[in-house]
This record gives C-alpha cells, structure tokens and sequence, in this order.
C-alpha cells in the first residue's frame, strides 16, 4: 500500500473515529524541479517537494472544511478536529452535499517522470533563440519547472479516484530594448506535455517577443471614435473568463444578477463563437479530472455557435436553484478556432486595435467595461501603424461577443487553455 493509501486509510479512520459519517477529502504529495536564469545565465536549480490536505465534514446539513500540509498523524488529527468544529459552528442548508457513488478510477496525464537533461538543452537552445531572433529583447528572467503530483480524492459515499499528473512548465519575464527605449515588462509562459519542440514554437512565446520588439515603436491615436478591435489570445481568454464569472457562473445565478439568467436555448453571442470548458482536450496539457463535489469531470460546451446551452453550476448552486448540474471543474476554456487567417483579419480594420491586454475594473452586471488597453497596436486601412499608449477602450460584454465579425483559424494554447484571435465592432477606443 503506497504512503498516500495509509494516510487515506488513517484518515478515514479518525473521521469514524470523530463521529463523522458524511464527508470528502483528498490528499497529495507534489515535486518541482525549478531552473532559474538572470540575464540569460543559468543561476538556480533546486527541487521543492510539497504535501497538501483537505477535509469537508458535513453534519445534519451544515458544512465545515480544513486545510493544511502536515500530514503526520497529528496534522490529520488537526485537520478533522477544524472541519468538524467549522461544520458545527455554520448554518444548516439542505444543499450542502456530495456526489453519489462514482466508480473508482485513476487518472494518468503528462510526463510524471522528468528529463531534466533534455529540458536543459532545450531551454538552452530557447535562450540562443531568442537572442539571434528577437535582437530587441531583454530577457531578464526564464523560470522552468517540472512539476509532478500524485493524489487521491475519496468521500462517505464509497468514491476513490487516484491521479498522477506532471508537465513542464517555462515563464518569461522581458522587455523591449533598443538602447534608448525600453518597454515595460513583459511575461509570456507555457505548459508542455512532452519535449517534441523547441520551447519557442509552442505557446504564445514568439508572438509575445515579437509584440514587445513592437511596442518600442509608438504611435499617438489623439482622439475618440468607435471601430474594430481584434482580441490577442491573451485578451480573448480575460475577457471569456469575465464573461463567465459576469453571466454564466454559479455565484451570478445564486444572486440571481446574471442577465443570461433565462437565455438557455437561446442565442446570447455571435455564432461564430463556440465556447468550451474541456476536462480532457488533446489542445491541453492540463487536464482536470474530477471536481471537487467528487464527479468524474465530463467536457461540457457552455455556448454553441452562439447559443447558451447551460449554467455553470456544481452540486450546491444545482441544488440551490433546482437548475442542472454540470459536471465541470471550470477550468480547460477553449474557444474554438474559425476559418479567417490573422493576417486577413487585420486587413479588413478600417480603423481599430489589436488589443493583447487589458487592465480596467470589474464590469458591472449588465457587463460594462471600461479600462486601458494593454500591449496593443493601432490599426488603420488593414495596417498596423504602431503600438499605443495610454489608450481607453470602453463598451459592453455583451456586445464585443454578439459583434463577432471573424475568428482566427490560428488557435493558440499555452497548456491551460486555448483561444484563437477574434475581431468584433462597437468598441469605442479613446486615444491619450
């Protein structure tokens, strides 16, 4: 029986002990073997081992969790004693519950086992590229990992699921610099399964280097007027996940502020836009197997060809609202690629932004926005004129998705998720 397994059984065992018939817990044990350079030098490896528990007790309809990383008899002791005292100390509520029996299962996913020698050589050939492709940049930082965890999840009802999962991660931290001028700070990561490629050609690395040697050439807008703007993949992804959390999410339908609250089966957004929360996509490296009510995650497309098709709600909100449950952890966003090539997309702006990032308040409830745009470039008669400063954009979530005048056949995934570019009007766009 592996060390996990015992402490599981260990567990489980002082749960029965305390009383506590009904609950879900999971532990795991995780190690990270870090590269580190400054100034493209090699400065740091070092391995950092992890362990991590949680424990939610539920008695007579009342909830109670606790977690920590001492997982020594004693640390477990703890960890049932604070989810017992929170359960007794909150309100009851008929929803608190946990999935039914599922079958026992384990998941495998990613390189657990590192090789550390080929990922050397592979960042080190990163580090040479960037130097000869990308003469304008300063790399500052280039932090890599592999990571690996292995855990297990099992609740009251009789579920056990085991997981292995690993990956290499790479993040870079750098500016544009032509020895007068310099950008501010730029970061770019990946997360890769294998080793097949250059690090550079996965990801958005290339794209986020080119940009920044980019944005040392400015242009000034100087007024106000509505036109196209063309979301990055980095800005698509913010600006899905707001639409998420602004009109699809369980928090929005258990207050009841969601203005997509009766729109399922309904058209909400352009149907060019298809929007997916993938457990298991081979676009992914990150997988997310089961969710934390203890269901073995299912793929669930949120919107098709612009039609809402469900809420993203676990067992508590489905409970709450006698709305469906979707068996989902959140997490996998991919949109899905069209069929207009970035190049064609820019030429069709008569006058617009690529927008690569975003940085504003949140959006009201009816999805108004307003904020700087971030890494983006001026756009007029299908050229890029050059990269703005200081530069508001401002409109309507829901709009900047009805809107959708083309998406990008290019799909750009980082590991964790996948967006191609899209392009939508309306926008307005407010130069310094």
């Amino acid at each position: 029986m592996s060390e996990l397994k015992n402490i599981s059984a260990a567990l489980k065992e002082k749960l029965q002990a305390a009383g506590i018939t009904k609950y879900a817990c999971s532990i795991s044990e995780g190690e990270k073997q870090e590269l580190n350079t400054e100034q493209s030098k090699f400065s740091l490896f070092r391995t950092i081992f992890s362990k991590d528990a949680s424990v939610t007790a539920f008695i007579d309809n009342r909830k109670g969790t606790a977690s920590g990383n001492d997982l020594s008899d004693e640390g477990l002791q703890k960890l049932v004693d604070d989810a017992k005292a929170g359960a007794e100390s909150s309100m009851p509520d008929d929803a608190n519950d946990i999935a039914e029996y599922q079958q026992p299962e384990e998941f495998h996913n990613g390189p657990y086992e590192a090789d550390m020698e080929r990922f050397y050589d592979r960042l080190v050939e990163a580090l040479d590229t960037v130097k000869r492709d990308y003469p304008r940049i300063l790399l500052m930082q280039l932090i890599a990992s592999h990571n690996k965890r292995h855990g297990l999840y099992m609740n009251s009802n009789g579920t056990a699921f085991e997981w292995w999962d690993g990956n290499y991660d790479t993040m870079m931290e750098f500016a544009g610099n032509d020895g007068e001028k310099t950008t501010g700070l730029g970061y770019g990561s990946v997360i890769m399964g294998d080793l097949e490629k250059p690090i550079l050609d996965q990801g958005p690395l290339r794209m986020k280097l080119a940009d920044a040697e980019k944005s040392l050439d400015t242009v000034s807008i100087g007024d106000k007027f509505e036109g196209t703007v063309i979301f990055t993949p980095d800005a698509l992804g913010d600006f899905t996940y707001t639409l998420e959390e602004n009109f699809i999410s369980a928090g929005v339908v258990l207050a009841g502020t969601s203005q997509w609250l009766d729109k399922v089966g309904q058209q909400v957004a352009s149907d060019k836009f298809t929007l997916r929360l993938q457990a298991q996509d081979d676009r992914l490296v990150i997988a997310n197997p089961f969710t934390s009510d203890g269901y073995k995650a299912e793929n669930v497309t949120l919107i098709e060809k612009g039609v809402l098709n469900c809420h993203l709600l676990n067992l508590y909100a489905a409970k709450k609202t006698g709305r469906p449950l979707v068996k989902n952890t959140g997490y996998g966003f991919v949109v899905e690629p069209g069929d207009t090539p970035v190049a064609d997309m820019i030429k069709n702006v008569k006058r617009g932004l690529i927008v690569g990032g975003f940085s504003g308040g949140e959006p009201g409830a009816n999805g108004e926005f307003s904020g700087v745009a971030k890494n983006s470039f001026y756009v007029e008669n299908g050229e890029i004129k050059g990269a703005v400063m200081e530069t508001m954009i401002n409109g309507n979530l829901q709009d900047v998705f009805r809107n959708v005048t083309a998406v990008s056949k290019e799909l750009v995934s980082d590991g964790r998720m996948a967006f191609p570019y899209l392009a939508t009007e309306g926008v307005t766009i407010s130069g310094n």
